[in-house]
């Protein structure tokens, strides 16, 4: 059972599926803790204006995972918020490893292809890295529903 979840997000479609699917995990545990995590990376940002740190640049960052902080309201899922600057795999990889979750969920591809190409993906660093379990969500991946088995030691499958 996964008590503590981290989601890593961008605000890309890779990362609403993931969202998604903590959703399904959080609604099978109703102790569950999920924090999502967003990191901007303002030196290589696309435009010389996102470099400069203000409180507007940061709100236009946080705008891109509205969708996202919307789907765990909408399915009253707990989270708690943290927005951080940096490189976002090693800031996402000291985060997870620094706070011990159960489970990091991530999209596999995030928003700047060439970057990934280049560089390798932020999902293949923070899987490599990271000491919990990491589970890499595919925005090509086939929908696939989870029908609970009831026996005696199952109290979500007998809800």
């Amino acid at each position: 059972m996964f008590n503590k979840i981290l989601l890593a997000t961008d605000g890309s479609n890779d990362s609403f599926y993931a969202a998604e699917r903590t959703v399904e995990l959080a609604q099978a545990n109703s102790k569950v803790e999920v924090h999502v995590i967003h990191v901007a990376d303002h030196a290589k940002a696309k435009t010389s204006a996102l470099q400069y740190w203000n409180s507007s640049t940061k709100l236009k960052r946080i705008e891109k995972v509205k969708p996202i902080i919307e789907l765990l309201q909408k399915h009253e899922i707990p989270y708690q918020f943290h927005y951080l600057q940096g490189d976002p795999g090693p800031e996402i990889v000291k985060f997870a490893n620094n706070h011990h979750f159960d489970l990091v969920m991530i999209g596999s591809k995030g928003k700047n292809k060439l970057q990934e190409l280049v560089l390798g993906s932020v999902s293949h660093k923070v899987a490599k890295r990271v000491q919990s379990p990491v589970m890499i969500v595919k925005s090509n991946a086939k929908q696939r529903t989870t029908n609970p088995v009831p026996f005696p030691e199952s109290q979500s499958a007998t809800k």
